[in-house]
């Protein structure tokens, strides 16, 4: 079975310390699927996933203005949708494997930069991890800062019941790293409930997409992260956004 078609694909890594659910996100995106257990990535593992980005493609019905006696607006005709293939880098977080793991940093057109909300000591190696990235990517890639397990981070409520959060980072105090680093934004997920997981992705698709109508991207180089349709490529895509999803396990 061929695959869906696409008019641009983006090479995104995952980056952060190990434990942080960087496999977890990326599973959850991929497969749309929490997996509560999983094996410490050793090396990098691949996945993928089709997404629409750019202004949405819908047919407008013609209107008349009764009031002023105008005639019916003539259709105006849209854009086709464009759809761009998320390939999917998720590596190792252990030191172990970071001599391995910085070598896929080359070619990369989007990062998301992923921490533990519940464990400070991972927000406090981000700024390590960031610098490590922009010594080898492109200086133009987007890079998101993720602060996961939200789920396990909501204000406990009056009930004695509920197990009282584990928050140890602030929205605030990672909203300023975010800012001051130059990092295109903060946002908090859940993997295990899947809150917020697309739209990370999503934020950074879209800005990869910005910098390509931009012209920062030589879709004929490879090295650029960002590649373009092959001969006869994708036109008038419909493609839902569920749609080219998987994931395969890689190692070094």
């Amino acid at each position: 079975m061929s695959s869906p078609p696409w008019d641009y694909i983006a090479k995104l890594v995952c980056i952060g310390d190990s434990g942080c659910g960087k496999s977890s996100l990326t599973i959850r995106l991929c497969e749309g699927r929490f997996s509560p257990q999983h094996d410490v990535t050793i090396g990098v593992e691949f996945g993928s996933r089709i997404v629409p980005v750019g202004p949405p493609h819908s047919k407008r019905s013609s209107t008349s203005s009764a009031a002023d006696g105008g005639l019916p607006e003539p259709p105006r005709a849209s854009p086709p949708q464009k759809h761009m293939k998320l390939s999917l880098w998720d590596t190792a977080g252990q030191e172990t494997y970071k001599s391995v793991t910085r070598s896929y940093f080359r070619g990369a057109s989007g990062a998301l930069l992923v921490f533990d909300i519940t464990r400070r000591s991972t927000f406090a190696h981000v700024t390590d991890w960031l610098n490590d990235l922009r010594a080898i990517a492109d200086p133009d890639i987007v890079v998101i800062l993720v602060g996961n397990k939200l789920d396990q981070a909501q204000p406990a409520s009056e009930d004695e019941n509920t197990t009282p959060s584990k928050r140890e980072v602030t929205t605030q105090e990672a909203t300023d790293w975010a800012r001051t680093n130059g990092v295109l934004q903060y946002v908090e997920t859940s993997a295990k409930s899947g809150e917020n997981v697309e739209d990370a992705f999503m934020r950074v698709a879209e800005r990869i997409f910005e910098n390509i109508n931009a012209g920062k991207y030589d879709l004929n180089d490879r090295r650029s992260g960002v590649k373009g349709p092959g001969p006869g490529g994708a036109k008038n895509v419909r493609l839902s956004a569920d749609a080219g999803r998987g994931m395969t396990g890689g190692c070094c």
